[in-house]
């Protein structure tokens, strides 16, 4: 629809940036804590970009002051971060570090100090290695009260000052590149197996959102999905059809589960003939009904554009993790849907479609399926940001990108979306996972690279300065 007058940012909506706790805090090893899946994971030549790992990553541990004296300055309104478990529970279960605690009460409470919301994602895929070793992590169903654990601890120390906290971080991704691509840990290629980890992580979720009401109940919990909508790449019922089989598959599978704890029943019935359905054990589905969150976190990057793929079809490919662009083969499942380049879009470097109105569509398609608030988790764009002479960093493709967006969110305000907020991935530069450093995100520059920690100064780039007033205006200067 075409508005005749578009609505105003809510009062107090929250424009804010996020980040992960492996991707940017580095002290590994320091103040008790011990290794995740991603500190054991990285040893392994050849998973990551030029072998890069996030021991010491961008240093907020000890910069977290500087980093927060930064988001202070552009006026953010929320800051979004994860909580290391192993900082925690230095072996996922059993003894509590009190160092790790601590570390968490100061970062928060010098956002507080500065007019800044935390919110708190409780896991963002850095699993504890013990756990991983002693029963398979999401293969088995001890993870769910070790979860709920870890989290209760947090509510309790945590509770009295935040207010908004994120589950489990883009479990679909997670799960799909850790079960069925074997390009995360635990490294695995077996669909059944992926299926079933993903329903215990699942049930760990609910079970977690069920006891935050006890703990927290001024509080507000969601999950964090990424979402991609599906598009048919032509009218043909076929292409059709294998969009909504994609959508179904890829985005139904788990927001259907996390709003109403049922599993959407084509797929399921899909997946029992295949012989890949989870094992459900008496009380699962009452336990996932108990867990329906409070909003849904959204992380979206990219739409993605279907047509029919055969039997005998294309299957599941190598994602681009070199920024070269145009090397991301199209993948697919067989007899259900196939990928296909959408003329219609242009693309980053690492060949993921730009689409701001693919974000208004991902709005209203979870407004009118599960009439739930939407906080936006992530919206960011990678690229190979240059420092140049005096410090200046021209990112105005940056600010174009989350520009249109944002503008989509004022549409799909308008159209009468709950949108509580905004965060913007990444508040400054930090390790991107197997894509390394040169994969940019920040509103602030980190001066190192995959060869040199440098000194890792903090450098201001154009769109700081840009989202700095649209903060300041609530909006009304895009």
């Amino acid at each position: 629809m075409i508005h005749k007058t578009i609505a105003d940012f809510p009062k107090e909506f929250l424009w804010g940036a996020a980040s992960a706790a492996y991707q940017v805090e580095g002290a590994w090893n320091e103040d008790g804590k011990g290794p995740s899946n991603w500190d054991v994971y990285v040893r392994f030549p050849g998973t990551t970009f030029k072998g890069t790992n996030g021991d010491v990553a961008v240093d907020h541990y000890h910069r977290y002051k500087e980093d927060v004296a930064l988001m202070a300055q552009m006026g953010l309104k929320a800051y979004r971060f994860s909580i290391a478990w192993t900082r925690i529970f230095p072996k996922g279960r059993g003894e509590i570090n009190e160092a790790g605690l601590r570390f968490y009460d100061d970062l928060i409470n010098e956002l507080l100090k500065n007019q800044i919301e935390p919110i708190i994602t409780l896991y963002h895929w850095d699993l504890p290695q013990e756990l991983q070793d002693a029963y398979g992590g999401w293969e088995s169903r001890e993870i769910i009260e070790d979860f709920h654990n870890y989290s209760v601890a947090l509510f309790k120390r945590y509770g009295d000052r935040v207010k908004y906290w994120i589950t489990l971080n883009e479990q679909n991704v997670f799960i799909m590149h850790g079960y069925l691509n074997a390009i995360h840990p635990p490294k695995v290629a077996d669909l059944k197996r992926m299926y079933q980890a993903n329903h215990i992580a699942s049930l760990a979720n609910a079970k977690v959102i069920a006891s935050f009401r006890n703990d927290v109940p001024e509080g507000k919990i969601g999950p964090s999905f990424a979402y991609g909508p599906a598009y048919a790449h032509t009218d043909k019922p076929e292409d059709v059809l294998a969009s909504e089989n994609a959508e179904e598959f890829n985005n139904h599978w788990w927001m259907d589960v996390y709003a109403w704890g049922e599993y959407p029943k084509v797929i399921w019935n899909y997946l029992t003939r295949e012989g890949l359905a989870p094992s459900l054990e008496e009380g699962d589905l009452e336990v996932l009904k108990k867990g329906k969150p409070d909003f849904m976190g959204v992380n979206y990057y990219r739409t993605t554009t279907y047509e029919r793929n055969l039997l005998d079809g294309v299957s599941f490919g190598k994602m681009n993790t070199t920024g070269k662009k145009g090397t991301t083969p199209d993948t697919g499942v067989p007899g259900l849907f196939k990928t296909i380049k959408n003329s219609n879009l242009e693309a980053t470097d690492w060949d993921w479609e730009i689409d701001p109105m693919g974000l208004r569509i991902a709005l209203r398609r979870i407004t009118s399926r599960y009439r739930l608030p939407i906080l936006i988790s992530e919206n960011g764009l990678g690229a190979f940001d240059v420092l140049e002479e005096n410090d200046v960093v021209n990112d105005e493709y940056r600010i174009a990108f989350i520009r249109r967006h944002l503008e989509e969110c004022q549409q799909a305000i308008t159209d009468g979306v709950d949108l509580l907020g905004y965060c913007v991935w990444s508040y400054t530069d930090l390790l991107s996972w197997l894509n390394g450093y040169q994969k940019r995100y920040g509103f602030v520059y980190i001066n190192r690279d995959e060869d040199s920690e440098k000194d890792m100064r903090r450098i201001k780039k154009n769109s700081y300065f840009w989202y700095q007033k649209v903060i300041e205006t609530n909006g009304k200067q895009l």
